[in-house]
């Protein structure tokens, strides 16, 4: 591996330009080489700013470049999974946003094609690398709570992404629920064994018509014994509420405040504090950290902390409350 890896980041919203910010702002050992997207004013925009090449092209520019080492794929989620296959078959190692894709059969094929090409490939799921989260599993995994019982998540976003993106998501259980899902996993050392999923439509009413929801809440065993629960909802107008608890049986941990700063101001009226205001302030730093670790895994080619197949883990359980909250039933998962 040379001294930089060289990344080539595929789509230019919300998401990609965030790792492109933080690629061009320096990752130790990786250097932002180029920019994709179908949208030739944002790949002018990006190349102009961090001064790089661009293309509006095709993916192909990056895939069948060999001075590019990897790619960063942050295109709309149905097409994560070509894009994936294509960056195996091309030996480009690969940072994926969540979730890896929308669909379980086309999990496996991903899979497969990731392990019969040894390259690395990392999921984004940023809170792994957020240092309390990072602390809250440490402190868990030691003990210091006895044996993890019932997990608890709260997750409010202050609004809803506009209809065009909601169209594309995935719906509230794949493109946000999500995020709890793995978090469950990671922090309670077992895989969800069911899910009873529940939600309706309170505040944004474009979402009906698009089959998608504003407020959710997911039930959830595990094979452990353990239990748990997610509400997750984009009604809270006060600001960004990302919370978690994990009980157990000599204690709990709980995760997360709506400080932004440390402060509080006391005047006449009262006292007060602000609130993170979204979640690219609130978890800034886990962002940049899963980048350094992608980096540091492609460079001694070693397996990152969260791979294709938590990607799929989570995936199922994403599904199966989709099908619970429209069924109505308890839904079990497999062994993903």
């Amino acid at each position: 591996m040379p001294d930089k890896v060289r990344v080539a980041v595929m789509g230019l919203g919300r998401a990609g330009n965030r790792h492109a910010a933080h690629l061009a702002a320096g990752i130790p050992g990786a250097e932002l080489a180029g920019v994709f997207d179908p949208n030739g004013a944002l790949v002018e925009k990006a190349a102009l700013e961090w001064g790089v090449r661009g293309s509006a092209r095709s993916a192909d520019d990056w895939m069948e470049d060999p001075a590019i080492h990897a790619v960063v794929i942050a295109a709309p989620t149905p097409l994560h999974g070509a894009l994936i296959k294509q960056a195996a078959a091309s030996g480009k190692h690969v940072f994926v946003e969540k979730p890896l894709t929308g669909r379980l059969d086309e999990a496996d094929e991903i899979i497969e094609a990731v392990e019969r090409s040894s390259i690395v490939c990392q999921v984004g799921f940023m809170r792994r690398f957020d240092p309390a989260y990072a602390e809250a599993k440490r402190r868990i995994a030691a003990g210091d709570i006895g044996k993890p019982i019932y997990f608890k998540a709260v997750s409010r976003d202050p609004g809803s992404p506009p209809a065009e993106f909601i169209k594309h998501s995935g719906g509230i259980f794949l493109d946000m629920a999500i995020h709890e899902y793995d978090m469950a996993r990671f922090l309670m050392n077992s895989e969800v064994s069911s899910v009873t999923a529940h939600g309706q439509v309170l505040v944004h009413d474009f979402m009906k018509p698009l089959g998608d929801i504003d407020q959710s809440l997911t039930y959830m065993t595990f094979n452990s014994g353990a239990a748990g629960d997610a509400e997750v909802g984009r009604n809270a107008f006060y600001g960004y509420d990302i919370r978690g608890e994990v009980i157990g049986t000599e204690g709990s941990i709980a995760i997360g405040s709506l400080k932004h700063h440390d402060i509080r101001i006391q005047t006449r009226s009262g006292s007060l504090h602000d609130i993170v205001p979204s979640f690219p302030q609130r978890f800034q730093e886990a962002f940049r950290m899963e980048l350094v670790h992608f980096i540091e895994c492609v460079r001694t080619n070693q397996k990152p902390s969260v791979t294709e197949r938590d990607g799929k883990a989570a995936l199922a359980i994403a599904l199966a409350a989709q099908q619970s909250y429209e069924t109505g039933a308890t839904v079990n998962i497999g062994r993903a």
